[in-house]
């Protein structure tokens, strides 16, 4: 069983994806705010959130995710470990 994060901070720090209202999102940033971007076909969302939004989000248990609003409506967000390969080149030299 895998321990949630405390805060949602805590859980960006750690994650390399993001699901965000049903979309899948790896282009995401946090800095000042909370920059997220991704497609939805061919529409580009984005989403800004101050550093306060972020630090007031909450968990939902029930749906295990993360609930932070905007100033203008609530969004879900859950943390996801992405695959990424290694820069490595893991074959075997003779």
């Amino acid at each position: 069983m895998t321990t949630t994060p405390t805060t949602l901070l805590a859980a960006l720090e750690a994650t390399t994806m993001l699901e965000i209202d049903g979309l899948h999102a790896w282009d995401f940033s946090l800095a000042d705010e909370l920059n997220i971007e991704c497609m939805d076909g061919r529409e580009r969302k984005v989403w800004r959130f101050s550093k306060a939004q972020v630090e007031a989000a909450t968990f939902d248990e029930s749906l295990q995710s993360w609930v932070v609003n905007d100033g203008n409506a609530d969004h879900r967000i859950i943390c996801l470990d992405a695959f990424t390969p290694s820069d490595e080149d893991d074959s075997v030299q003779d």
